[in-house]
Parts: C-alpha cells; sequence; structure tokens
C-alpha cells in the first residue's frame, strides 16, 4: 500500500528546508572577514619628528635642497608623510635661491614627489639686476629631484611693481622658467636700466 502525503504534512518540512537554505545563505552573504590586527588598514602616524630637516647633494657633496618643517609625521598604511608649515630651498650655483612654503604639505612614498597646500608662496630672490618675485597659489605639486612644480589652480605673481595673474602654472628651477597656462591678465614694467 502506498501512502501519499497530504499538503498538510509537506508544507512544514518544505518551509523548513526553505529557512535552512535561507539561513546558510545569509551566513555566507553577510560574513565579514576577520579584522586584520596589524595596523595595516589604520592611517595613524608611526613616528613623529619634530624640527624635520632633510638635504639633497649632488654627486660632489653640494647642497641642491632642504626641505624643512617644525613637525613631520609619518603614516605607514601608505609610507606617506605629513608637513607643518614646510619649506622648500633650492640652492643651484650661479643662480638666485627659489624657496616653496605653504600651510601643510604631503611627501609620497618615495619622496619624489610633495604637494603643498594652503597658502603656497613660491620665492626667487632677487639678483642685481631684477627684483625679488613671489607667486602665490592655493596648492602646488613640486618634484624636487627633478626642480619644477605645478599646479593647475590660479596664481598671483609678483615682480617689483609688475605682476601677474593667471589658473595653472609650471616653473622649472633649472632654468628659471615660470610660465602661467591660461587667463594670463596683468602688467609688467620692464627694470630701470642701471647707469
Amino acid at each position: 500500500m502506498i501512502k501519499r502525503w497530504s499538503s498538510q504534512q509537506v508544507f512544514p518540512i518544505v518551509l523548513l528546508s526553505l529557512l535552512a537554505a535561507l539561513s546558510f545563505w545569509l551566513e555566507r552573504t553577510v560574513d565579514l572577514p576577520e579584522p586584520r590586527l596589524d595596523g595595516k588598514l589604520r592611517h595613524d602616524p608611526d613616528a613623529v619628528v619634530d624640527n624635520f630637516e632633510i638635504r639633497r647633494l649632488d654627486v660632489n657633496g653640494v647642497l641642491q635642497y632642504r626641505l624643512t618643517a617644525p613637525r613631520m609625521q609619518h603614516f605607514p598604511d601608505d609610507d606617506t608623510s605629513l608637513l607643518s608649515q614646510p619649506r622648500l630651498d633650492y640652492y643651484r650655483p650661479g643662480a638666485p635661491d627659489m624657496s616653496l612654503s605653504g600651510n601643510n604639505a604631503a611627501v609620497a612614498s618615495k619622496g619624489e614627489t610633495v604637494f603643498f597646500w594652503g597658502d603656497v608662496k613660491a620665492t626667487r630672490a632677487a639678483t642685481p639686476d631684477r627684483p625679488e618675485m613671489v607667486a602665490r597659489m592655493p596648492d602646488l605639486t613640486v618634484q624636487p629631484d627633478e626642480g619644477i612644480a605645478f599646479t593647475n589652480s590660479p596664481v598671483e605673481v609678483t615682480q617689483g611693481t609688475s605682476w601677474f595673474k593667471g589658473v595653472g602654472m609650471h616653473l622649472d628651477n633649472n632654468t628659471s622658467v615660470l610660465v602661467l597656462n591660461s587667463q594670463v591678465t596683468g602688467t609688467y614694467y620692464p627694470p630701470k636700466a642701471s647707469p
């Protein structure tokens, strides 16, 4: 004799099987990986240095540039450093000194790029035939070893009584050339010739 199952008997079994499958699926879907306890996911400094200074010398031991800051914090998760009130000074024989400063800077992991932000100022020292040049901008990306800096932000440049404004800038310290990229306006007064 064959016993038939009624729908009233099968319904609870199907419902329990469905709930078991749903519970298994939810456990697999919601199960989060174990958190790493090695600190690599945290962005906390592992080193803090007061009166930070780093110098770059050429092959003959001549100082090329110096990067200083009252405070430096190094972050191990991305191997970057954060500088407060940074200053980058370039020294080139036979050329006027150039300094870059800002409220903050982030240094890339290998030091190949320094990103300045907050009241950034680039200053080229005066020479006997031209006055000091000052360029101001909100941010500046610098490649210290290459001697170049650039921004896509608005820039204001003054040199003596001359002034220029523009958007975007490229500065090559190797050639002492500053180029404003677009929307340039200004007034240029040639330096007075010496007698």
